[in-house]
Parts: C-alpha cells; structure tokens; sequence
C-alpha cells in the first residue's frame, strides 16, 4: 500500500473500533465508572496496572480493587488508616499482589499531598515530543517513599528499556480528547500529540506485518519505531491508532 492507502485503510479501522462499543470489552470502562477527576485518574491507573493477561479476569480484579476501595478511590487514597489497609491483602492480580496494592495506594497519597497529584507530575516532566521522560520521573517520584522491593517492577521506566505499555495507556486515556467517548481526555495540560502507542503483542505485531517495526522485542526501542510512524499518519493524535492495531490483532487476526 502506498502512504495515502496506508492511511485511509488504518483510518477506516480507527473508525471501526473507537466507539463506546469497545468500552464493554477493555478495562477502560473502570474509570468510566466515576465523575470526579481523582476517582476517574486513580481507577485508571490502578486498572491499568494490572492489565495484562486475559480481558475478562482483568477486569474483574479491577472491579474488585474498586470495592476494596469502597467505590471512592480518592477519598480511600487521602483518607485510608493502617486498619483500612489490611483488607487490600488478600488480594491478587497474577504476580500483583496486596502487598504491591497496598504500597500502591500510600504511594499515591504521597502524590496527592505532596506533588499536587498526577497530572501535576507528568505535566511538569513532558517534552515537546514526548511524554516518555515524565515516565521516568513518574516512577522516581512514585518510589521516594519506603516501599517493598517486589513493588518497583510493576511500574516500568522506558529509560531502561520498557515501552511502558500499561503506563502509555494510561495516559492514553487521561490526555486523548476523545470525542467518541472511550478515551476520557481530563488532563487538558497535556498535548495527545506527543502520546505514545501501548505497544503490546498485538500492537506489535501488526505493526511488525505494517512495516512500522523492524525490532524483534516489544521494548522502547521498537515504541520509537512506531511511534514515528504513527506521527506521520497524524501528528495531532497518532495514539488513536492504537484502536486500529489493537482490533486488527485482537479482532481479525491480522
């Protein structure tokens, strides 16, 4: 396909797929759940953190986080005693667990009190390009507080190596202004145009079958790739393509 083919075939799949239809299927309808912008940011980071894996279990455990939570996720964040804590410990998302959970919910009181919250954090760090060094300094920060060693891998930092797929969808979901409804777009501070794509094994691959990635590994290296190739299709907002890749590999096994 030539470039404006290229174009008009993935544009035709973005329309296909961004509609409130796939909210049903994907653990974006967590933060779907609620109306108050700490609520919405706190239910997706949390989801998105625990989505790998099978769609339906995921989100059924981020359901469950979210009762654990007693359905106000800010008010438990700000709020939470030691006693509250200890009920978040039985829980388990693959190798997530409530120890990980618990560290989770002091590290963003932390934030909250003390960094003025999410987006503060990542809009202070992005770049004019890029949003992957206010990654780094996401997990630095997310990290300055006593915490179990185990906990640090479940936040990745593209500065060594990872393409931070769960933290990019994240962002994804915070920044996109979306107005077919799926992606939430309550950080206006924040351009989506220097989002980058959740580079997952369907991302990737069909990416590899586009010609957008020439490396064998889902890492930053390979995001870069893309993510190139995707601001070349739209330089506004090249994450929407993530809807394209994603339902080609997941849906038609492309």
């Amino acid at each position: 396909m030539t470039h404006k083919e290229l174009k008009q075939f993935l544009d035709a799949k973005v329309a296909q797929y961004n509609t409130t239809q796939f909210i049903d299927t994907d653990p974006v309808q967590i933060p779907h759940l609620f109306t108050k912008k700490e609520d919405i940011e706190i239910a997706g980071f949390l989801a998105a953190t625990i989505s790998w894996g099978k769609r339906p279990m995921i989100i059924k455990n981020c359901l469950q986080m979210m009762e654990l939570l007693e359905n106000t996720p800010f008010d438990f964040v700000t709020n939470h005693t030691e006693k509250d804590l200890l009920k978040l410990q039985d829980f388990k998302h693959r190798t997530f667990n409530g120890t990980d959970f618990t560290y989770f919910i002091k590290a963003l009181k932390h934030i909250y009190q003390q960094h003025q919250g999410l987006e503060t954090i990542f809009s202070k760090n992005v770049t004019n390009h890029s949003l992957q060094p206010a990654i780094h300094q996401f997990k630095k920060i997310f990290f300055e507080i006593p915490h179990p060693a185990r906990t640090t891998k479940h936040v990745s930092d593209p500065f060594k190596g990872s393409s931070a797929k769960r933290i990019n969808m994240f962002l994804r979901w915070m920044v996109r202004q979306d107005t077919l409804g799926v992606d939430l777009g309550i950080w206006k501070n924040i351009s989506p145009s220097v989002l980058s794509c959740p580079l997952d094994v369907h991302t990737g691959n069909v990416g590899r079958k586009l010609g957008f990635i020439t490396r064998k590994q889902n890492d930053a290296k390979a995001l870069l790739e893309l993510d190139t190739h995707l601001r070349k299709l739209d330089k506004n907002d090249p994450v929407k393509y993530d809807f394209a890749l994603f339902g080609l590999g997941v849906f038609e096994q492309f």
